[in-house]
C-alpha cells in the first residue's frame, strides 16, 4: 500500500501590530491518485465517494467534476511551463469526514520514476469559494524551498499583496511544511505543518475519529472562530477585490538550501497567460523555518494554512 496516515499538528503566527497565534491537533491521508481503488481496498472506514466515515471524492480537487486529478496536474504543470515527467502523483489532503471536507490547502507531490520530487503543486481555497494552484518547481529528494508571489484573496485580515516562502519536505516517517508571508519585505505570517506517519487501516482511522470526531467541520469552524478572535483584537477588515474563482501561477523559483536559514533562488515567474517577468539574476534570501510556538495544544483542529 503507497497510502499513509499522517498525524500531528499545525501553528500559526500572526505578526506586526496585533499578534495572534494559535495551533491544533490533525490528521491527513496521503494518497497515490492512480491508486486509490487498489489502496483503499480491504479499508472498511475509507471509501471513494461521497459518503462514508471516511471518503475521498475526485470532486473536491482538480477539476472537481470528477474527472482524475492526473489530467488536471499535468495541465497546470505545462499551464505554468514546468517540465515534469509526473511518473507518480501523490496527494495530502483532508478526507471528508461523513460526508464533508473543507481543504484550506492541499499538497500535490509529482515525483519521477525514482522517487525525486519535480515539482510541488499547492491547491489552496479560500472559503470565498474561490482556488489557485501555486506551482512549484522541485527537484531531488531533500528539503525544498520555493517562493509565489500571493495571487489569492483567503482572509478578510490580509490583502492579496506579498510574497510565501514554502519549505517543505517530501513525504516520509515525518513531514513538515513551513510557510512565512512577508509584505514589504517583512514576515507577516507564519505557519508550520509537522506530521508523522502512521499505517492507514481501519483501527487508525477509528483511533483518529474518536481523537479528533467531526474534524473538517472544525477546520470550517475555527477559521470562522480565529477570525472573530482577530476582530475582536481590533484588526481591521480588508474588502475582497475582483478575482476569478479558479487560477494558477508558477513559483518564481526552485531553491536549495546552503546553509540553516538560507536559500540561494533563481527563476522566472509563470501564470496561466503570461510571463510575468524574470528575476533580475539571482538573489539571495533568508528563510527562516518558523517553528511551532510552545502552550497549551487545541484538542482538534481547524486552520487556514495561508493568509
Amino acid at each position: 500500500m503507497t497510502a499513509a496516515l499522517y498525524v500531528g499538528e499545525t501553528a500559526h503566527h500572526r505578526l506586526g501590530a496585533v499578534k495572534h497565534r494559535f495551533r491544533y491537533s490533525l490528521f491527513q491521508l496521503l494518497v497515490d491518485t492512480d491508486r486509490l481503488d487498489q489502496d483503499l481496498r480491504g479499508l472498511k472506514l475509507l471509501r471513494r465517494g461521497r459518503f462514508g466515515l471516511f471518503s475521498l471524492d475526485d470532486r473536491d480537487h482538480g477539476w472537481r467534476d470528477g474527472r482524475p486529478l492526473r489530467g488536471w496536474v499535468e495541465t497546470r504543470l505545462a499551464e505554468a511551463g514546468v517540465t515534469a515527467s509526473a511518473h507518480r502523483i501523490r496527494l495530502l489532503a483532508f478526507p471528508r469526514v461523513l460526508g464533508f471536507v473543507f481543504n484550506p490547502v492541499s499538497l500535490i507531490y509529482v515525483e519521477d520514476a525514482a522517487g525525486n520530487l519535480e515539482a510541488v503543486i499547492y491547491e489552496v481555497n479560500s472559503t470565498f469559494g474561490q482556488t489557485h494552484a501555486y506551482v512549484a518547481p522541485a527537484a531531488g529528494r531533500g528539503r525544498q524551498r520555493q517562493v509565489a508571489d500571493k495571487r489569492l484573496f483567503v482572509s478578510p485580515f490580509y490583502g492579496v499583496e506579498g510574497v510565501y516562502r514554502f519549505d517543505v519536505t517530501p513525504p516520509d516517517d515525518r513531514l513538515d511544511l513551513s510557510i512565512v508571508k512577508t509584505s514589504g519585505g517583512r514576515p507577516d505570517f507564519t505557519a508550520t505543518l509537522t506530521l508523522r506517519r502512521r499505517p492507514l487501516n481501519d483501527r487508525a482511522l477509528l483511533g483518529v475519529f474518536l481523537a479528533m470526531p467531526l474534524m473538517t467541520t472544525k477546520v470550517v469552524a475555527a477559521i470562522h472562530w480565529e477570525a472573530l478572535r482577530l476582530f475582536l483584537k481590533g484588526v481591521a477588515l480588508t474588502p475582497r477585490p475582483p478575482s476569478p474563482d479558479v487560477g494558477v501561477s508558477r513559483a518564481t523559483l526552485t531553491s536549495r538550501a546552503t546553509g540553516k536559514n538560507d536559500a540561494t533562488v533563481c527563476g522566472t515567474e509563470r501564470s496561466a497567460d503570461v510571463v510575468h517577468g524574470p528575476d533580475a539574476g539571482c538573489r539571495r534570501t533568508t528563510a527562516r523555518i518558523a517553528r511551532p510556538e510552545k502552550g497549551p495544544r487545541r484538542p482538534a483542529d481547524g486552520h487556514s494554512h495561508l493568509r
